[in-house]
């Protein structure tokens, strides 16, 4: 059962066999060791057999069996180490008496690859034997398969629930005196079933069984992919143990979390959304379907704060001096995909004064402001559910925290602060119900490969964002609060259909900022308008420098949603490192959405999408369900020849530009905002055509001043041409002071193979660079900082040429999609072949940002 895969061109394996058994709550005990780089402690994993599953789930259609590879990211339990006696007083803040931590102290019996295999030696049983039956076909024992990677797995074993104390008020049993496997499991079975009212009980008994003695010593053996186990005599999953507890740590090198320095220089260890997801964080069930509650304890120096996926703005509590312990918790079953963690020396940022912003965070709308609140019974899984609150479906902005490293302090109170309020009221002016009950807001370290990225109460912002005006990290905080009803609230039960979060994130960051910026509807209008020219210029360089295949939004067709009769399949795509910077997801989506939009008109489009949103939060969805849905929503006569099987053919299930688009693209006329832009252009061309020595009483051009998207616009529009010369790029870097725009927001419009083409036949002219014999660039690392990732990715935050500082983020074969700040401004692109800085590149497609221009550094 060893799959080895290419990670350049392979798909990602989701082993769980989740139409067996289902893990319905985790319970997380850690401690973070910095010094080491590990994450150790235990995980409880509280499960419910298949079949009650799919009998609950026949009121959501069908069982959601799928796969997974999503942006989406990640949430957190909260174990308690002291047994709560007292259920009124169950909150964020339990005590936790310290104890020693599970799996220290004891003989550590891992082989090579860190793995503690028990199972041949108690049993003699062959790996390629024991993994042949993982249900309940034959005589085989049942094999529970949990997806796990990069894990030192110590001990499994059973959690013997009958022992803690008041427990048989979850039984028929007055007293329990026989205890038994059927009993322990019957205990387990009443207590994930719990009704919602009773949350606060039930994680009391979640965090008082986690801390419940162990009965024996379960089987296990671990893969590349997964971790397996077993117990002797136990022939289905009926009868397997509803209660496991597993210790283990995580591996430095582990590719769910990334042990990194913030921008203070303070250590900090984060999840980044990594292709392989959280498996290397802690074992789990990853498929979708294995939608779960979690709580967890974690402990780590006193310095460092702990950020969490979790309902509860959690607050330190000390454990003995210099050690602090963190409580978060989750009642809304999400995929364990979205579970997010961040440690770090965080400060949080908050308002120097009272503005009228943090007055409204206090506020709600009145019943008679909330237009549009739904009556009726949720569809979901039950959980105590927000939808179903009139508190909360009035409630404009939801509370929320900032952090960051104390060295961003200003700029996070200059930018940030003052937009989250706005920006939260306006998604629910648009979307109506927040889905979760709280928010923070982190700015992660500088090695963060993208933008932003949202989970369950948390949010991750690249520091790019802080840099220039409002305008990007506006936009880039709208595309994350979409995501908790996109990509979160509701999500995809099959991980290939990934337009299903992008595509609407991108589609709605537009709306819930014009409304942020409270434009009137013709500004809202035209600046939609001139961000719909930017996408379509990326997306027609995405379709000419990508494979085919990965151009695809729906690439399993009709066989999207399916799975083994064990519940495991594949992500397609899913570990190919190009996929990680194709936009196609993003921007294909986005124009379908907007296609439907127009075709309906927005103020049907947006009532729909409202219903839309209360019909299937908390559930996992196929394409095909929002588009039944819609059509079936809407009048005939507006319809307009729209089918399911159309939009299918022509914009899900084909690579290129849909026709649709194509005519819409060409029949379109430029907006307003896009015409200034192309007149700005044609001077800027005569500018660059002039020679070199000008007659004296030749005037000087007039420029005019540029939104932030027209100057990326208008940069596309110059790329085309086929020389630039200094000159003018240095009259650019004057008329629109580059040096104070964020470089995220110049190098947008340059991220794709194309683009890079074309800037690399700008600098053919430039000064040859210095080589070494090997044929690398000649520029040496100022410190060791250096990280190179699974995928073929070399992030370097430092470098020195000539003893000037350069910043850039380099990628096998192509550009990544994001790079962190540094203050650079002139960027220059260099491609050959050859040895990088020790890593063997075929092609190098490489980004240089220049911190400031001397006459000793290369020129364009």
């Amino acid at each position: 059962m060893d799959t080895k895969l290419d990670p350049s061109r392979d798909d990602l394996p989701l082993m769980a066999n989740t139409s067996h058994i289902l893990v319905k709550h985790y319970v997380l005990d850690l401690d973070v060791d910095f010094e080491s780089q590990i994450i150790e402690g235990t995980i409880v994993l509280f499960f419910e057999s298949g079949n009650r599953f799919q009998k609950q789930s026949g009121s959501t259609k069908e069982p959601c069996r799928s796969e997974s590879n999503e942006a989406c990211r990640f949430r957190m339990p909260e174990p308690c180490h002291s047994p709560v006696t007292d259920t009124r007083t169950f909150s964020s803040k339990t005590r936790s008496n310290d104890f020693t931590i599970c799996g220290k102290g004891e003989k550590d019996t891992s082989g090579k690859d860190g793995n503690h295999d028990n199972w041949e030696q108690a049993s003699g049983i062959s790996s390629s034997k024991y993994c042949c039956d993982t249900g309940n076909h034959g005589s085989e024992d049942f094999l529970l398969v949990l997806d796990c990677c990069d894990l030192s797995v110590l001990k499994v074993e059973e959690v013997d629930v009958a022992a803690v104390p008041g427990i048989e008020k979850l039984t028929r049993s007055p007293k329990l005196t026989v205890v038994s496997e059927e009993l322990r499991n019957q205990i387990v079975c009443e207590l994930v079933t719990l009704p919602a009212d009773r949350w606060r009980e039930q994680l009391d008994y979640y965090a008082r069984c986690s801390q419940a003695p162990g009965c024996g010593e379960l089987l296990f053996d671990t893969d590349t992919w997964s971790l397996q186990i077993r117990k002797t005599g136990a022939q289905t999953a009926t009868d397997f143990p509803h209660a496991i507890r597993i210790r283990y740590s995580t591996k430095p090198q582990g590719r769910s979390v990334t042990w990194t320095s913030d921008q203070s220089g303070r250590p900090c260890v984060y999840t980044m959304g990594s292709p392989i997801n959280n498996r290397a964080l802690f074992p789990c069930q990853e498929p979708p379907v294995a939608m779960s509650t979690w709580q967890a304890t974690v402990r780590a120096a006193a310095s460092f704060v702990v950020l969490m996926s979790g309902e509860n703005s959690a607050k330190p509590t000390q454990l003995r001096e210099g050690c602090s312990s963190w409580h978060y918790y989750v009642t809304m079953p999400m995929p364990a995909s979205t579970f997010t963690i961040a440690v770090g020396s965080w400060t949080e940022m908050k308002p120097e004064t009272c503005s009228s912003n943090d007055l409204a965070a206090e506020r709600s709308l009145s019943p008679s402001e909330a237009d549009f609140r739904y009556v009726g019974i949720c569809g979901h899984m039950e959980y105590p559910c927000r939808f179903q609150n009139p508190s909360a479906t009035t409630q404009e902005i939801i509370p929320h925290r900032v952090f960051a490293p104390v060295c961003l302090k200003g700029a996070c109170q200059e930018t940030l602060l003052q937009l989250v309020p706005p920006c939260l009221s306006a998604a629910h002016r648009v979307l109506g119900t927040h889905p979760f009950s709280r928010l923070d807001i982190l700015i992660v370290p500088g090695n963060f490969p993208s933008l932003g990225m949202a989970s369950p109460h948390i949010i991750f912002l690249s520091q790019s964002v802080l840099t220039g005006n409002s305008h990007l990290c506006g936009t880039r905080l709208c595309h994350e609060i979409a995501h908790a009803w996109f990509g979160l609230a509701i999500g995809a039960r099959d991980w290939t259909e990934e337009w299903l979060s992008e595509g609407f994130a991108t589609h709605l960051e537009d709306v819930f900022w014009a409304k942020a910026q409270q434009l009137d509807p013709h500004e809202a209008q035209e600046q939609q308008e001139l961000k719909a020219c930017l996408r379509w210029c990326r997306l027609q360089d995405e379709v000419r420098n990508s494979p085919e295949e990965m151009q695809v939004l729906r690439p399993n067709k009709e066989k999207t949603g399916h799975v083994s009769d064990s519940g495991s399949s594949v992500v397609k795509h899913g570990l190919n490192p190009e996929k990680v910077f194709m936009q196609v997801h993003y921007l294909k989506g986005y124009f379908l959405l907007r296609f439907l939009a127009q075709r309906l008109g927005d103020d049907t489009y947006f009532a729909f999408l409202r219903k839309f949103v209360h019909t299937f939060h908390g559930q996992l969805i196929l394409s095909q369900d929002f588009l039944q849905m819609l059509l079936e929503n809407i009048p005939e006569e507006k319809r307009l020849e729209l089918s399911v099987e159309n939009i299918f053919r022509d914009w899900l299930e084909s690579s290129g530009i849909p026709q649709p688009l194509q005519r819409e693209r060409q029949a379109g006329a430029e907006c307003g905002l896009a015409r200034q832009v192309s007149v700005e252009v044609e001077k800027w061309i005569r500018m660059n055509r002039r020679p070199r020595k000008r007659k004296r009483r030749e005037t000087e051009q007039v420029f005019e001043k540029l939104l932030p998207d027209q100057l990326v616009l208008l940069l596309e529009h110059l790329l085309e041409q086929k020389t630039l010369n200094p000159r003018t790029l240095q009259s650019l870097e004057r008329a629109y002071r580059l040096t104070q725009q964020d470089a995220e927001r110049l190098l947008c419009c340059t991220r794709t193979p194309g683009r890079l083409q074309v800037l690399n036949q700008r600098c053919q002219e430039a000064p040859s660079w210095p080589r070494d014999p090997r044929g690398s660039f000649g520029i040496k690392r100022e410190r060791e900082t250096i990280m190179e990732s699974e995928n073929g990715v070399v992030i370097i935050s430092e470098m020195v040429y000539q003893g000037k500082i350069w910043g850039g983020s380099f990628q096998k074969g192509r550009l990544a999609s994001a790079i962190s700040s540094i203050g650079l401004f002139v960027i220059v692109f260099l491609q050959g072949q050859g040895v990088w800085l020790g890593g063997p590149f075929d092609v190098v497609k490489l980004r240089l940002q220049i911190k400031r221009s001397t006459a000793n550094e290369p020129k364009l």
